[in-house]
């Protein structure tokens, strides 16, 4: 029975998205048609974003290791447990952004006018899709717009979830544009809602953010980026392990 309701509220939480996404369609259009919108764009995803939340029950408690200058670009690098750690980071990183997100989402309803317009698609089994990733990333972020990509590059199908290995595009990058990046881990949003949801449901609840301060990268070569991988990788994984 319980599994019944979970599941329940699991198809109850996509149509509250859904519905945000239908209500918002035409302005979503029209931002999208040009890059000079996209920060409209976003601004729109944060606000459905927190309806399709609230409406779930789903509750974001940020905190964060110091104040964070959102006039400064990131790359931000979250661990991946939950498809509310999208929702979680279009909510909590309040920057111009765009997300790095697998290539299969394209054919999603729900995501698709994104992955189009001011989000980037990798094929992660392809090296020239990853390379031409990367550099329509590093476009985004010499024109202001800061990346969100998961590390990990997946959820993993491990339960309870561990912190998998991390992959060294974003690193390299943020190093080749000598650009901050800032660590975010997602401690308990698994609890809700494991990996899309499907298998164990989900249920209301609250979600804790914790995002670390930024690391900076002036001065490092593209020698350093394992180095900052590692650095990064530990900062979240040891965090994640205190939850």
């Amino acid at each position: 029975m319980i599994l019944f309701l979970r599941r329940a509220h699991n198809y109850y939480y996509i149509f509250t998205a859904a519905l945000g996404l239908v209500l918002f369609y035409p302005l979503l259009y029209f931002y999208s048609r040009k890059p000079s919108r996209y920060k409209e764009l976003n601004r729109l995803r944060r606000m459905i974003s927190y309806f399709s939340a609230t409406a779930s029950g789903f509750f974001f408690r940020i905190k964060h290791e110091q104040p964070i200058d959102w006039s400064r670009t990131y790359i931000v690098c979250p661990n991946h447990t939950s498809n509310l750690d999208i929702l979680s980071m279009g909510i909590a990183i309040k920057n111009n952004v765009s997300f790095m997100s697998k290539a299969e989402l394209l054919t999603n309803p729900l995501f698709s006018i994104f992955l189009k317009s001011v989000d980037v698609t990798v094929d992660r089994d392809s090296k020239i899709s990853s390379f031409r990733a990367f550099k329509k990333a590093g476009e985004n972020l010499k024109q202001g717009r800061t990346l969100i990509v998961f590390p990990e590059g997946k959820i993993g199908d491990d339960y309870p979830p561990v912190l998998h290995e991390f992959k060294n595009g974003p690193f390299r990058l943020a190093i080749e544009l000598q650009l901050p990046v800032l660590p975010v881990t997602s401690l308990n949003t698994w609890h809700v809602l494991w990996d899309s949801g499907f298998k164990l449901g989900t249920r209301p609840g609250i979600c804790d953010i914790y995002i670390h301060k930024p690391i900076e990268t002036n001065g490092l070569s593209t020698d350093d980026a394992d180095m900052l991988k590692d650095k990064v990788y530990n900062l979240i994984n040891n965090k994640f392990a205190e939850a």
